[in-house]
Parts: C-alpha cells; structure tokens; sequence
C-alpha cells in the first residue's frame, strides 16, 4: 500500500542508536556490520509453543503485537487508558473491547507515548523490517498500518515457521510450567519441521507452597507421574522424573522466579514437615521463605546431576497492583522490581555448587545497584556462574551501557551470558537481537576509540556478545 504524501513517514537510520562522535559511529558500524546477520540464539523466552506446532496465520495484528505485551499495556495503562479499551476482559464478565480495530485505533492514538523508550526501538524495527510499513504509527494512520500488517498475515510467508526461519532462528527455548505436557513440543518434532524449539522447565508454583496455587499444581504433578505426591521424598522423586522428561525433549536449562535469592539447605526432616505443614494448609511467609530457600539448593544439586542449566530470575515483587490482579489477573505490567541482596543470600549455594564444573548457574537481577557490588565479584570468581544479560526493565538502549558499564571490568566478558530477549512477542525477536548488537558495537566502538582495545579484538567480542557466549552458557 502505498505512503500518502501527507502521511509521517517511518524511516529507520542505518546508524540509530549509535555515538554521535564521528570516530566512534564510524567503528560501530564496522563492527555492527559483522554481527548483523549471524544467526538468532534465544535461550530464555516466553513464546507459546502452540504458534510453531500450529503454523496457523496470525489472527490480526493487534493480538499479534499489542495483547501478549505487557510492557505496552503497562504503559497505556498507567496514562488512562483502561484494560477494558485495550481488549482485557474483568473476570468477573465485564465487558470490554472486542473488535480489534477499535483496540489498534486506542493504540496508535497513544503510540506517542513509547517515544524514547526500548518498546519503540523495537516496534519501530518490526514494523519496517518484518512488516515492510513505511508509515508511522498515529491516530490518523493506525487503521492504515493495521491493514498492512493484516494482510501480510494473511500470506504463507508470514506463517510462524515461514518467519521463524526468515528470522534466523537458530534455537527458541520457550518457559513451560514443571507440570506442562509439552505436547506443542511433541508435536514439533513429531511434524518434521527442523526447527529447533525447546522447552525450559519452570517449577516456580511447586515452590510456592503458600501461594494459592500450590495444592492444584501438586495435584497436576502427581498426575504426571499416576498417583499422588503425598510426602517430600514423593515431592523429590516426581521433580526428578519431571526434569528428565523435559530433557528428553531437548531441555537444556530451568527457570526459577525469587523475589529474595536466599538459599540454604534444610535437614530432610525439617523439609519434610514444611511440606506436610504446607499439605495441610498451614504454610506462611516463613514456611515459604525456608522452603523456597531448601528447594533452590534442591534444584542446584538436580541440576549439577543431570546437567540442566539453572536459571535464576530474582527481585521482582509480582502482582504489586492487588485490584488489577483481582479484577483481571496476573501479567499485564503490574511487577514492580524491589532491592535485592545477592552475596550472602546465594553464598551457600555456591559454597556447595558454584565451584563443581558439572553446574551451571546463570543470574539476573532488576536491582541494578547489584551489577558491580555483587554479581560482577561473584561471578568473576566462581566458576560455575555467569551474569544473564540486562533484564527486563533494563533491557534498554541506556540499561544495556550501564549494564557493560558496571560488569565488564571485574567480570569481564566472558562470564556473562551473552544476549536473550525473553520476550512473549514472537515478531519482536530479531528487533531485540538487533538492538542489543546495535548497542554492543557501539560499546566495544567506544573502548576501540580509547584505545583500551584494537579493533580485531572489538570484532572477536562483538561474535561473543551476538552468538558464542549465550551457546556457551547454555550448552547449547
């Protein structure tokens, strides 16, 4: 469709996102242009699987691009904007929104409000690169721009696989409840398809032995294995079963969410009667803290034994807005980030792990504070560890500077854990890979025009950041 001459035109610099110092934008280029095209290592993710085992077309561009991301909802939201404009239905049956093209015209009548943000540079990105849209998304424009998109949809090259291969995809690990049948998963490879989509077991709600959820996810993991979960020993030898069914399928790492990382390993008995007491219905938040804290040295060990990569996502206070979690539920932007202490709440777990090279412990933080306090000395000295990239909130233009910036000289490169874009958004994954390489050439341009290092050195590091170092820290 062509561009009408009064319509703002959508135009992506070559050099965006670069220093403006001549000397250095010049080497960012150079180095960019050797990490631009290597294939896409996505370790950490939220796609659904069902995209790739259905390869159906997309429904429309708003439940494609606008519904699964929270980073867009939060905002709007927190301009006005109700849940209910935006297509989220009350639990209770409420009414909202439910033509899409009312939802996308809200949307491009809002778009102005993600200027300067990451969630521009990135949809900037996937509506020139993936889309072709040469269009700015507005209020005048948005109807335009959601019938390109939708009839890109519509064509077989924008089938999931179709893009998944466009993108350069070379493995997407998705997240999977430690219950999930992982029948999306089965049914990839039983398709032929050689696309390489693994699972990443997730026992977060069998840990949570306070949460509301507990008692119905221990019942989903008895059922898993034929009878009933009905001791910790049982408890134990089910979540072992379970992490070699994931491995079976490909898995090669675990994912753990903590709003405090505090380890410490409990007597069996003592394990045993939390989890009775949490049988009962008799666990709190100091049942929960000592459980959790018993269950992540639990984890560790499991996965110095069977080699599985452990994960661990922590300093998020989940749900802060009560009534938007009563009202619609969880994961639409309402996880707010909180302090977090690292050095001595993981010290026992790495006084027992972190120096066997069988494991593999890869650590994320919101507390940016931690970077060269913490993380960077912890994992500059134990072998076992790796600093995950910026997450989250971090993962932005400014966040990823700081993020090298805090790091690098006591860490250095090469125990972090290169880039992940753990995103829900399946046509967002290249434009986060493009960024981060953007703002990596940019950083290593910096050191090269210091002349802290030559630029060989700078291209050798810039592969590492791009390809080599997240294959490495998830032995993929």
């Amino acid at each position: 469709m062509p561009t009408a001459a009064s319509d703002p035109k959508l135009v992506l610099d070559e050099d965006r996102f670069f220093d403006p110092d001549p000397a250095v934008r010049r080497i960012a280029r150079e180095i960019y242009q050797r990490t631009r095209d290597l294939p896409l290592i996505s370790p950490h993710g939220h796609v659904d699987p069902r995209l790739l085992a259905d390869d159906a077309p997309f429904p429309e561009p708003t439940a494609l691009i606008l519904t699964p991301d929270h980073y867009l909802l939060r905002m709007l939201y927190s301009q006005g904007v109700p849940y209910e404009r935006l297509g989220i239905k009350p639990k209770d049956g409420g009414s909202a929104e439910q033509d899409p093209r009312k939802v996308w015209q809200v949307f491009g009548e809002h778009y102005h409000l993600f200027r300067g943000t990451p969630s521009d540079a990135w949809l900037s990105y996937e509506f020139h690169h993936v889309f072709g849209v040469r269009t700015k998304l507005t209020g005048a424009t948005a109807q335009k721009v959601y019938d390109e998109i939708a009839e890109k949809l519509a064509s077989p090259e924008f089938r999931p696989r179709a893009l998944f291969e466009r993108f350069r995809v070379e493995v997407l690990a998705t997240t999977d409840a430690a219950t999930d049948t992982l029948e999306h998963h089965q049914r990839i490879r039983a398709s032929g398809w050689k696309g390489r989509v693994i699972p990443t077991f997730r026992p977060d709600l069998l840990l949570q032995v306070a949460g509301a959820g507990w008692r119905a996810e221990l019942e989903r993991l008895g059922g898993t294995q034929g009878r009933p979960v009905e001791d910790y020993g049982g408890f134990i030898e089910a979540l072992e079963a379970r992490r070699a069914f994931f491995r079976g399928l490909g898995a090669k790492a675990t994912d753990h969410d903590a709003m405090e990382p505090y380890t410490e390993r409990l007597a069996d008995a003592e394990a045993e009667r939390l989890f009775r007491a949490a049988l009962a219905g008799h666990a709190g938040p100091a049942e929960q803290r000592a459980f959790q804290g018993h269950m992540l040295m639990e984890m560790a060990r499991m996965s110095a034994a069977d080699g599985l990569v452990m994960q661990l996502h922590a300093g998020s206070l989940r749900e802060h807005n009560v009534p938007v979690l009563e009202r619609f539920g969880p994961t639409l932007g309402h996880d707010i980030p909180v302090a977090t202490e690292y050095t001595r709440n993981l010290r026992n777990l790495l006084n027992a792990y972190g120096n066997d090279p069988r494991f593999r412990l890869i650590v994320f933080t919101l507390d940016e504070s931690t970077y060269a306090r913490e993380l960077a000395p912890l994992a500059g000295h134990y072998p076992a560890m790796r600093l995950g990239p910026a997450w989250w909130f971090h993962d932005s233009i400014e966040g990823m500077q700081r993020y090298r910036q805090q790091t690098t000289e006591t860490a250095g490169l090469y125990n972090t854990a290169g880039f992940n874009d753990d995103t829900r958004g399946f046509c967002s994954i290249p434009a986060r890979h493009d960024l981060s390489r953007r703002m990596d050439a940019n950083w290593l341009a910096g050191l090269v025009a210091r002349h802290r290092v030559d630029l060989d050195d700078a291209h050798e590091m810039a592969r590492a950041l791009a390809y080599d170092l997240a294959k490495e820290a998830y032995r993929l």
